[in-house]
């Protein structure tokens, strides 16, 4: 199911400008939003993020306008639990890398089944060959742009592996394909800065809120290889998988037992039942 143009579609062949700057340039941002009993989930953080990732893009267009779409679809959806994505791109445009002086926005959305995990999946990374560039404004910003992450997702396929780790230009861990990367050592939970490469992930950003009422002590910072490999516990997170248990990085083979990914798995459950359930009896 989708949303374009102002109205929910059965079908994804819809009317569409092929000089649109999204499809041509990847000149847009995006929002990948769970829905629980019909209910998105973050979606303060969510709406937020796209606010400012368009502004950073300079695409002028009026955040209500997502709003309903993500609540119109969700509510429409024959499913309560469900993933969403929402695009945003900067409009048709002539031929050529310059903006239009007049931008006319696109925006559409759709909506899959989701199950929401309630368990931390174990994953395996290897070091890409791709570094992030940390100066680039679409590490920062939910942009088009992943062909990166696409290649660095394939390549840790080709060597048996579930996912990417991405060093930035300096060498040092960023994140993950579609994922941010945290560090357990001890009581304190690291997690690398936004101006190393990550990507400011809802996610991320609520546990490290979230973190001292859990135990721990949080830490944005930069992060190297050595440390990494030290850790007590790694794991990923993002708005659908929620949280994945590095097991193994390269060939290093972490302890199985931590408890502390099914620990934030719970904890992110007991936020999105009090977010989408609770507040809506």
């Amino acid at each position: 199911m989708f949303w374009y143009d102002g109205a929910i579609r059965q079908l994804p062949l819809q009317a569409f400008d092929l000089r649109d700057r999204g499809l041509l340039l990847g000149d847009g941002v995006f929002e990948t939003v769970a829905i629980r009993n019909r209910t998105p989930f973050q979606i303060d953080a969510h709406l937020t993020r796209l606010n400012e990732g368009a502004a950073r893009l300079g695409i002028s267009f009026a955040i209500a306008r997502a709003s309903d779409a993500i609540h119109e679809l969700a509510a429409a959806y024959d499913r309560p639990d469900a993933i969403l994505r929402l695009t945003l791109t900067h409009g048709p445009s002539d031929r050529g890398l310059a903006r239009p002086r007049s931008p006319e926005p696109t925006i559409f959305a759709s909506i899959s089944p989701w199950t929401p995990p309630r368990r931390a999946e174990p994953v395996r990374l290897v070091t890409a060959s791709i570094r992030r560039n940390e100066t680039s404004p679409s590490s920062r910003h939910k942009t088009l742009n992943y062909l990166d992450q696409i290649a660095a997702l394939e390549e840790a396929g080709r060597r048996g592996a579930d996912d990417a780790l991405l060093l930035n230009t300096e060498g040092r861990p960023a994140c993950a394909s579609a994922a941010n990367l945290f560090a357990v050592h001890g009581r304190t939970l690291l997690t690398p800065a936004l101006d190393e490469g990550a990507l400011p992930g809802t996610v991320r950003r609520a546990l490290i809120t979230a973190a001292p009422t859990l135990g721990f002590e949080p830490k944005e910072t930069r992060i190297s290889c050595a440390e990494l490999l030290a850790a007590d516990c790694v794991f990923l997170t993002n708005s659908v998988r929620f949280v994945r248990h590095v097991r193994m990085l390269d060939e290093k083979r972490y302890l199985d037992q931590s408890p502390y990914p099914d620990l934030i798995v719970n904890w992110l459950w007991a936020e999105m039942q009090r977010e989408c359930v609770e507040s809506k009896r």
